[in-house]
This record gives C-alpha cells, structure tokens and sequence, in this order.
C-alpha cells in the first residue's frame, strides 16, 4: 500500500529539476563529472572542466580547492599560484583563499614565502576573533596545525589577554602531543573562570595518563602558585591532584595554605581530613584532624574534628598488630573526655557507639557493649541512620556471644525499617551472611540476588563477591561440605577465634587439596598471621596466592599486601619498591594501582612539601 506514496515522491523529485534552470544544472553536473575525474585522479580531464566551471563566478566556492590541487598534482604550482592570487585580489575578505594559499605555498616546499606571506594574512584576520576562528579552522580542517596554533597565538598577543582562545590551544597542543603547553591552556581556562574547574579536571583526568605527565602537571602547579598564591585555582587544581594520586598530606598541606589565605576557618582542611578517613589513610587522617582541633578551638566543626580525631586513632589502633589492649583502654579515655566535655547529646552518641563496640570486639566486654549501644541509641533520638547503625552492632554482639537468632531478629528489625535504603541493604547483607555462616547456602543467595541490585556500590560488590563465593565453589560439589566447613570457619574469625580458626583452615588444606576454595584458605591464613604479628608467615602464604592464582581478585590483592608487609612490618625497603613498581604493570586496573605509585614514590625520597 505503500506504492503509490512512492510514486509521488519521484514526481515530486522530477517536479524539482524541471523548476531548475537547465543552465544551472548541466553546472551542476560538470561539477561532479570534474569532481569524478579527480577523484579517479584523471586529473587532466577534471582541469579542462574546472577551468571551464571557473570562468563563472558563483561556481568557484565549490571547485576552487579541488582545481588548486588538480593543478598541484600535474605540476602546474605556478598556474595555481596565479589563479589563487586572482581569488584573494578579488575577494581579500574570504579567509580559506588566504588559507589556501600559505598551504599551497608551504607544500610547494616555499618555506620563507609561505612564512612571511603566512604572517602577513595572519596579522590581517586576528583583529577580529570570529575571522581568526575561520581561518585556524580551515587550518585545521586542512591538517596544518601548526599554522592554526600561530593564528590562535597571534590572536592572543594582539588581545593582550593571556587567556585568550585557551580551549583551542589547549586542544591543538593534546593533538600535538605536547603535555606541558596543553597543561598550561587548560590551566589558564580554570584561571579566566572557576566555574570551568570541575569540567576541567574530567578533561585532565582523561589525557593526564602517564607517570611523567602527571609530575610535570605537579611542577607547573607549584611554580604558579609561588608566582601568583593568590590565585586559589592554582591551589585547588593542585589539591585535586593529590586526592586523585590518594596522597592526602600533601593535599593538607596545600588546604592548609589556602584556609589561611582564605580565611576558611578549616572549611577546606576538613574536606580533606574526610576524604582521607573515606579512604583508609588514617595517618593522614588523624594528623589533619589534629591540626584542626588544635588550630580551630572555637569553630563550629569542632566537635566534629574532635571526634573524627579519635575515630582516626581508634583505626590505627585496631590497624597495628597484635592489637594492644592499652590503646584500646586509651581510646574509650579518649571519648569519655568528649563527652564529658560536650555532653551526651545526639551529636555525641557516635562516640558512645564507638565506646561499645571497643568494649565489645577488643576487651571481650560484650554486656558492657550493649549497655553503652542501648544507651547511644536512647540520646540519638531523631538520628535513624546512627540507630540503626546501633541496632546492627548490637546483632553483631549477639553473633560474638554466638546467639545468631538475636542478632537476626535486630538485622530483621533494621531492614523491615530501612527498605529501599542503604542501611536497609546493609541490614540485608548481614542476614545474608549470617546464613552463609550457618551453610545455608539457597536462603543466603536469596537475600544476595536482591542485593546485587541495590543503590550501593560497596554493598553491591559486597553481595557480588559472596554470591560468586558460594557459586563457584559448590557447582563441583553438590553437598557443598567443604563450603559449609569454609563458611563457619569465617564465622569463628568474626567472632576473633583466631587460633582455632588456623588449625581448622590448616586441616581444610589437607582434607581438601587443590579445592577451589585454596585461594581462599591461603588469604585467610595470611589474614591470621598479619594480626599475630607474624607477618613472613603471612608473606609465604600470599606468595602461593601469586604463584597459582595471580591473574584472579586475590592475586591482586596478595600482591599488594605483600608490598605493604615488606615496607611496615618486615623495613625491607627494596622489596617493597620493587613490589610496588611490579604492582603497576602487572595489575594497570588494579584498585591499589594510585596508593602503589604513591607509596613507590614516597619510599624513593620524592619531597612531600
């Protein structure tokens, strides 16, 4: 049925060229006939048609360019020369005939004419920005970047404005390679306007790849800053950086100037303090937030630095193997003094949880625990989030004094309150794991299908990494009993059974040889290991993870943690540059690839200033 319309359509189209005057469309047909032949590269066939279609003047806009390069092609540069002179003197406003003519010049080899002649149509355009856009365009178009780069600079000296066309520049300089000058541009367009600040760093982040490039981008960041410090972007470009390369301190030190400057009262410097607690550093963390509570006394986040202060020991603390109880003890000092000296009030009550899950995990004062979460969750009141957070560790308590239906019954309570929310998915996943624990392995799976949709990512890849756990190794076997002794093992370290958890792993080893879950069996025992202090116990077993499964998740995790154990635990500054560079190439997406190149750098002496 469609037929008929198409009919309409060819008469329709006939209609057109019988409206058109003839005159006007045999032009059209010997301009592509000319256009054929010079594609077909006939080019003394195109020239006797392009020299006839010339001869009318609103013919040449569209020939032009093909007759100067048929010309070329034949040998005949002194007829195009003479023809395009003829198209400038004609019309001197059209910029591609000027255009055209220096690139005719410079590939007839007229490097000095092409030079001069180039300034000179150059210096006519730039006055004026839309001509000098035209005229880099064709340039560009053209692929003579090197004449668009002095029609923008030239454009820019004349403005007298430093700033002047930087996108372009900045774009030709990614074109030529040259990452110092693109820097630079990009650079000065966050300078003429800080708006263009977040745009700006996804670009530099984009093209800002290799090790060298990112030192350079450093160094031009610091010598601006000494010329001009009043100049914040400077600054903020070059906190930006440190947070992206994960080295913090140099990022406060930076902050720390720009809240002076500013006279943020530590606005700036507690951003970062944050970041780095988001991040694990928690010795950066705690030294920024030390700063803040000694320098900002009076401020209104002080509260806040004070307890994020704590906070930050408290991970170091629970960080250095064997854990000492008497850092522990000091720490529950510690936040018993804030509230003292704040009271107990809904901004406090964090500190309380604090105080019970140490009683709880490190003092095994599991009632105590609870009578301090109970009473976090009384004075949060309004605070769901932080009661909720209550609820689940008081479910994690009840797991530690091995009473897993309680500590149901409270997950339960949090996710029936917190549906579609990520506490609600973080009371889910823990449900999900608990019955994992207890091997059932179809009701863990359930909660874990829902999980791997939620709106967090962290409990997403959390659910993920369990499902995939518990698929990969109960396909083979269908009892899944060597998944059910691996699972309750992982209950028995929640619960800080370390020592025997050890023996029964070590049994799994041989009960099981070359099981799927081998990998799993060697990260845990180097986890153990790690925190009774025996770290080249540790090493040996990551090792293994290296040699047999070093292109999976753990292999790259074992390789990094081994990197991590030489530096700290074991002083073996070699091994651990060595680990740390093999790290960047052997895993390039890694997710420890950033904290590599920083902690490489650190052990090889760069200045942190």
């Amino acid at each position: 049925m469609r037929k008929p319309r198409f009919i309409k359509l060819k008469k329709c189209a006939v209609g057109v060229m019988l409206i058109m005057p003839i005159g006007v469309f045999a032009q059209q047909q010997d301009i592509q006939l000319a256009n054929q032949y010079f594609e077909q590269k006939e080019y003394d066939k195109a020239k006797s048609i392009y020299q006839k279609l010339i001869k009318k003047e609103d013919n040449e806009k569209y020939v032009y360019k093909n007759y100067i390069q048929t010309l070329q092609r034949l040998k005949e540069g002194g007829e195009a020369e003479k023809y395009i002179k003829k198209l400038i003197k004609n019309k001197p406003e059209n910029i591609a005939y000027k255009a055209e003519y220096i690139i005719l010049l410079e590939n007839q080899n007229k490097v000095e004419e092409a030079s001069k002649t180039g300034v000179k149509f150059i210096n006519e355009t730039v006055s004026d920005s839309a001509r000098t856009e035209q005229m880099a365009s064709y340039f560009m178009e053209n692929e003579k970047i090197d004449w668009a780069e002095k029609t923008y600079q030239e454009a820019r000296n004349r403005s007298g404005k430093e700033t002047a066309f930087a996108i372009q520049l900045a774009n030709i300089y990614r074109l030529k390679n040259e990452t110092v000058k693109m820097v630079e541009e990009y650079i000065n367009i966050a300078a003429e306007n800080k708006s263009n600040l977040s745009g700006l760093q996804n670009i530099l982040q984009d093209n800002l790849t290799k090790q060298e490039d990112l030192e350079k981008f450093e160094q031009i960041l610091i010598a601006k800053i000494q010329k001009d410090p009043g100049q914040s972007v400077y600054s903020d470009l070059l906190i930006w950086y440190y947070i992206q390369q994960k080295e913090f301190t140099k990022a406060f030190f930076q902050a720390r100037s720009l809240d002076k400057r500013l006279k943020l009262e530590g606005a700036k410097v507690m951003e970062i303090g944050l970041i780095s607690l988001q991040n694990k550093d928690y010795k950066s963390a705690s030294n920024i937030f030390e700063y803040l509570v000694k320098e900002y006394p009076r401020s209104s986040t002080y509260p806040t630095a004070r307890r994020y202060l704590i906070l930050s020991k408290e991970e170091l603390v629970k960080q250095t193997y064997p854990i000492n109880t008497e850092n522990i003890v000091s720490l529950i000092a510690d936040y018993q003094k804030l509230i003292a000296e704040l009271g107990k009030t809904p901004q406090t009550a964090e500190a309380l949880r604090s105080m019970g899950l140490l009683h709880a995990f490190y003092l095994d004062q599991k009632e105590e625990g609870l009578n301090y979460l109970n009473e976090a969750v009384k004075i949060a009141r309004t605070e769901g989030d932080l009661t909720a957070k209550c609820k689940l560790d008081m479910g994690d308590i009840y797991l530690l004094k091995n009473e897993p239906w309680e500590a149901t019954l409270l997950y339960s309570q949090v996710e029936k309150s917190n549906k579609e929310q990520p506490i609600g998915y973080e009371a889910k996943l823990k449900n999900a794991k608990l019955s994992y624990y207890k091997g059932e392995f179809e009701l863990a799976q359930g909660h874990l299908d829902i999980l791997k949709m939620a709106t967090s990512r962290e409990i997403a890849n959390d659910a993920m990494d369990l499902s995939l756990l518990i698929q990969d190794n109960t396909a083979m076997d269908t009892t899944g009993e060597a998944m059910k002794e691996y699972a309750s093992i992982e209950l028995m370290l929640f619960q800080n059974k370390n020592q025997e958890a050890l023996q029964l792993l070590e049994q799994m080893m041989e009960k099981y040889p070359n099981h799927s879950l081998t990998d799993e069996i060697l990260w845990q025992k180097a986890q153990i290991y790690i925190k009774e202090n025996e770290n080249q116990k540790a090493i040996e077993n990551l090792e293994k993870i290296v040699a047999s499964y070093g292109l999976d998740i753990l292999g790259d995790d074992a390789h990094f943690l081994m990197a991590k154990l030489y530096e700290e635990k074991l002083g073996d500054k070699e091994k651990a540059m060595e680990l740390y560079q093999n790290h960047l190439t052997k895993y390039p997406g890694s997710i420890y690839v950033a904290e590599s190149r920083k902690r490489f750098r650190h052990l090889r002496g760069d200045s942190i200033n």
